[in-house]
């Protein structure tokens, strides 16, 4: 395991996240529509400052395929239903390997993300954050680590966490927990607070 001295890790090349200051860069009506359509790849428009992306750059595609039938549709349900509230949510894609932070139906932040793998996979379902720790200890067969930063817990051990150890983000290689590169998952600690959903999906 490798600890870098330094905690800035760049944006991740293909993903930047968006944040929202107050104001949209889409009506919702697109925002929505765009979410539909699902991610095309990254769309810049030109008299935005950099880092900032439209909503079909960090739309996720709504159709869970690898759950079965019934939960698949349950997760979409519970989509359907934080679309049409105001509340904060996060949706972690095991597909894509993407975290998206929503605001109703309109993302303000996304980033690629390490699930877990095949043989320690991050289970599907809906969740609430329980509990947060600026820094706690992780460990479990063939690991220890004392420092973890910003971590949010939303079922038993699994929880969203900055991870300082790899930069492979947007491949799964986790025990089950989501890494968030350590600037992205400070500003998901910020945001997010106790009892905010979190949808995980196909």
């Amino acid at each position: 395991m490798t600890h870098p001295t330094d905690s800035y890790h760049p944006p991740i090349s293909g993903l930047a996240h968006c944040r929202s200051w107050g104001r949209r860069l889409l009506p919702r009506s697109l925002a929505l529509a765009a979410a539909l359509v699902g991610l095309q790849g990254l769309t810049m428009l030109p008299n935005v400052p950099r880092g900032i992306m439209t909503s079909e750059a960090v739309a996720a595609p709504l159709n869970a395929v690898d759950s079965p039938p019934q939960v698949a549709q349950w997760i979409e349900n519970e989509i359907y239903a934080l679309r049409q509230s105001q509340r904060r949510w996060i949706e972690i894609d095991l597909t894509g390997q993407r975290l998206i932070a929503w605001e109703g139906d309109y993302p303000v932040y996304a980033v690629f993300v390490s699930t877990g793998t095949y043989a320690t996979p991050t289970p599907t379902g809906v969740y609430e954050i329980y509990v947060k720790y600026e820094q706690a200890p992780m460990s479990g067969p063939g690991y220890h680590v004392p420092d973890v930063p910003y971590v949010m817990y939303y079922d038993g051990n699994y929880g969203i966490h900055g991870a300082y150890w790899h930069s492979n983000f947007g491949t799964p290689m986790s025990h089950g927990c989501t890494n968030v590169a350590p600037d992205h998952a400070a500003w998901l600690y910020s945001w997010a607070s106790v009892g905010t959903p979190v949808v995980v999906r196909y």
